[in-house]
């Protein structure tokens, strides 16, 4: 004779008061205590022993007739492939727990890869500076939301009220973000592609820093116009317009110019080394010679005086000053450039006007690249195609 089923009703359920234990078929049951609290019970046997399994408190308001029902089929279910209900459940909670342990903030995140740095960052203002950046901009919009959820358009809403009017400091911290979430990832708090990845993403999203830098600051001069300011630049003189002709064709920085010495050229070799300690990014930088750079180097020979600097300043054995170049600009009455600028006009240049690579171009302006790329420049292989480059940024300042 089969077993009676659904013999409880949800009246029966809401007016139940006398304590007891009430079957409502297949191992179900309502359970009245003496102080009138109702739960339900699924009541099973397995390998030989009577197990009785909580399904939560009774009532409208909390698990109704037709949902203990559900649990106890499901319940019953598990019994039948021989899987005790009450230990499963105990051990998705666990699953759960640690899921939910294992889980980080994109600000744990942020604040563990500022911890796993900032030993190897040279001074504990760049630290602060993350710090900084991060907390201003980031954490208010996504800081407490968990690492694994940071799509682009949350990076977006980060980054557009402030890509125009703070280039500069929107590019440093898309970077920013974009590094937390790569560590996020070797870690496994996270998983698929980086929304703040900048190439082949959101350069489709937003436009290029040097490009929106020329429009609202006019830092940097379009490439198609720099032979006919080199021309110009070249009618000048002076050792500060040298220095500032000789920054243009190397593409390198102000400091690094200035403060070169004689120790550091290889007239033979055709290359200036800029050691670590005068470079930004702590790392030695080889700077190959193109022919027009090659030329100043040897006009400045022919006037060196006792001192180590290639460009002098006016009292002996000094450096020109930091702002030598920019007095330099001033005197041509370009107001509208910076000779940092000039960086940005040959990264564009070698972007849209030749074939080189990225990697290429980056490591001519000595920036951080990745690991890979780093061990082929110190085999020497980047270097060949960095003297192709500078030759052809040496050349393309040449034409008017």
């Amino acid at each position: 004779m089969a077993r009676e089923k659904e013999k409880l009703t949800a009246v029966a359920v809401r007016n139940m008061s006398r304590p007891g234990l009430y079957g409502d078929g297949d191992g179900l049951y309502l359970q009245v205590t003496e102080s009138k609290a109702k739960t339900w019970i699924f009541r099973f046997m397995l390998a030989g022993k009577r197990r009785d399994m909580g399904l939560g408190p009774a009532g409208d308001r909390n698990v109704t007739l037709a949902e203990a029902r559900d649990k106890a089929a499901e319940a019953r279910k598990l019994v039948r492939d021989g899987i005790d209900p009450i230990e499963a459940r105990k051990a998705a909670k666990l699953a759960a727990r640690a899921e939910k342990a294992k889980a980080m903030t994109f600000k744990e995140s942020a604040e563990a890869y500022i911890k796993a740095h900032e030993a190897g960052w040279q001074n504990a203002k760049h630290a602060a500076q993350w710090t900084s950046t991060l907390t201003t901009y980031v954490f208010p919009i996504m800081g407490e939301l968990p690492v694994s959820a940071i799509n682009t358009g949350l990076v977006m809403k980060v980054l557009e009220p402030i890509w125009v009017t703070k280039t500069e400091t929107a590019s440093r911290v898309r970077g920013r973000i974009e590094s937390v979430l790569d560590w996020a990832t070797v870690r496994h708090y996270r998983a698929g592609e980086n929304p703040a990845r900048w190439k082949g993403h959101l350069d489709h999203l937003l436009p290029a820093k040097a490009r929106v830098q020329k429009a609202g600051h006019h830092a940097a001069l379009p490439y198609d116009q720099i032979g006919d300011f080199m021309a110009v630049l070249r009618r000048q003189g002076g050792i500060s317009a040298r220095a500032l002709e000789f920054a243009i064709l190397t593409a390198t920085r102000t400091g690094e110019v200035i403060g070169a010495t004689w120790d550091e050229i290889d007239l033979g070799k055709r290359q200036w080394t800029v050691p670590a300690e005068r470079m930004k990014a702590g790392k030695e930088h080889r700077v190959p010679l193109s022919e027009p750079a090659l030329a100043i180097l040897i006009e400045m020979e022919k006037i060196r005086g006792e001192g180590d600097f290639v460009f002098p300043g006016g009292k002996a054995r000094r450096s020109l000053s930091n702002m030598a170049l920019l007095t330099t600009l001033r005197r041509m009455k370009r107001t509208d450039v910076t000779a940092h600028g000039f960086r940005s006009t040959f990264r564009d240049w070698a972007a849209e006007q030749t074939s080189f690579a990225h990697e290429v171009a980056e490591m001519a302006l000595a920036h951080t690249v990745s690991d890979k790329v780093e061990a082929a420049y110190r085999r020497g292989d980047l270097l060949g195609k960095r003297i192709a480059i500078m030759a052809a940024w040496g050349a393309y300042c040449s034409k008017t």
